[in-house]
């Protein structure tokens, strides 16, 4: 299997045979699919964001005329584009647009800083940056002049103004450096001739979560996060009468596709966004949209237990059926016990890093009385080790570095070789850099970061798959 990007590792030939012939992958583009999904669902609400609702057919209309607009300002197919948005209708409809235009979107956390972005900016040489007009902690324009007139790539900056401001842009504005801004808001033109993509395409890059430091990126194909959003929605049981409260939080991969954004609407099912993690907005959704399922970090299930009454009375939460929480902290058995009786409903233990792998506890498997919690990979094709300081496998319940790699982990970061060399074995084995035990019945218990000194290289030869 060539790359797709350059500056990425793909998969061996032999893996993708596998993945292929197990289903796993299925050749579908994301844009392609909400084509797909709103054919099959049309009517229904797909977003709701304070008093606006889209419908599946409103979203893939203004997918398709936003990725017209993309195509008309002068971008190319393959080129980067920064995306810094906050959690409106309009970020899920610029991620769309960008990958039916054939560009691929960098994932920025709101979180991130001119530093960050300038960083992101030179690394994958971003031609095009959608962000907030006015960020709360550095000057958007600033910013974009500056990385602008240092490289000769960063043309493009469209802007999304708060409800009721007016750009400072007007129509299209151009500065000494020749980098145009424009409101996202104009980015739109009719239709153009569908564009012929591969779904073996990165589809867009994250920010990764096992590494530390400066932000390094993890690209994650169609194909590959197709199949995870897809697995995931299934192993949960959603369906079109599910409303799932997608909570922003900087760095959590589930809350785009472990189930997620891309899984709730795979299956028709109604997304809520919600401008921040604070409990009481969230809880105040909760009740007013009836909303089934959502996903927490760690920290945020705290806070959210701390604002509930311990016997959830009052709060208006009895539609919850499922909360996931954790990402890549762990939960302590208290706040997952707790939680579960003050909402009334399941709490599902996840463990992920934006490179994979994606673990969740079962049913029957959230054991109070466990700090860490059982979780399981979420695909029969997920390779799954915990080896020792010296490379080689441990014996069940003892503590080693779990690896991982299978069909939605990447084998490598993007243009990113130093990252690569420690992260990743000769084997494409993922390095997650957190430390697992595993159980006598296969599941895993991940019970921290690993802070070991460097191990020796894992021995590949006793890898099974």
């Amino acid at each position: 299997m060539a790359p797709t990007l350059d500056g990425c590792t793909p998969w061996p030939g032999a893996f993708v045979d596998r993945y292929w012939a197990a289903g796993h992958w299925r050749g579908n583009t994301l844009d392609n699919l909400l084509r797909g999904w709103a054919l099959q669902y049309g009517p229904r609400t797909a977003l709701v964001h304070d008093g606006e609702r889209v419908t599946y057919a409103n979203l893939n209309r203004r997918v398709e005329r936003r990725a017209a607009g993309f195509r008309l300002r002068g971008l190319h197919p393959g080129q980067r584009v920064l995306v810094q948005l906050p959690s409106v209708p309009e970020a899920v409809v610029t991620l769309f647009a960008l990958m039916r235009a054939g560009l691929v979107p960098v994932l920025c956390p709101l979180s991130y800083g001119a530093p960050e972005i300038t960083r992101l900016a030179r690394v994958t040489q971003a031609v095009g940056w959608a962000a907030l007009a006015e960020h709360p902690e550095f000057d958007t324009t600033a910013a974009a002049a500056d990385i602008a007139a240092r490289w000769p790539f960063l043309r493009r900056v469209f802007t999304l103004d708060a409800p009721g401001a007016s750009s400072p842009y007007g129509g299209l504005t151009t500065d000494p450096a020749g980098c145009q801004y424009s409101p996202l808001g104009n980015v739109d033109a009719p239709p153009a001739p569908a564009l012929v993509q591969g779904a073996d395409q990165v589809a867009f890059l994250l920010p990764a979560g096992a590494v530390t430091g400066e932000p390094v990126l993890v690209p994650r194909t169609h194909d590959d996060y197709a199949y995870q959003a897809r697995a995931a929605a299934e192993l949960v049981s959603l369906t079109e009468d599910d409303v799932y409260l997608a909570v922003p939080a900087a760095g959590s991969p589930f809350v785009l596709g472990g189930p997620g954004v891309v899984g709730t609407l795979s299956v028709g099912g109604t997304v809520v966004l919600a401008d921040g993690p604070e409990p009481g907005a969230c809880l105040a959704l909760v009740a007013r949209e009836a909303v089934t399922v959502t996903s927490l970090t760690a920290d945020a299930a705290g806070r959210w237990l701390d604002a509930l009454p311990a016997d959830g009375d009052g709060a208006g939460t009895g539609s919850l059926r499922l909360v996931q929480a954790g990402g890549d902290a762990a939960l302590s058995g208290a706040t997952a016990e707790g939680l579960g009786r003050a909402l009334g409903c399941r709490v599902q233990r996840v463990f992920g890093l934006a490179e994979g792998p994606l673990l969740l506890s079962g049913p029957g498997e959230e054991d109070a009385t466990e700090p860490e919690g059982r979780v399981r990979p979420l695909s029969p094709d997920d390779d799954l080790r915990v080896v020792g300081a010296d490379g080689a496998d441990v014996p069940d319940g003892e503590p080693g570095e779990l690896l991982a790699r299978g069909p939605y982990t990447p084998r490598g970061y993007y243009r990113a070789p130093e990252h690569d060399a420690r992260s990743y074995t000769p084997g494409g084995w993922l390095r997650t850099g957190f430390l697992a035990r595993r159980t006598p019945a296969g599941a895993l218990l991940v019970t921290g970061r690993h802070t070991a000194p460097e191990q020796e290289p894992a021995d590949d030869d006793r890898a099974t798959g």
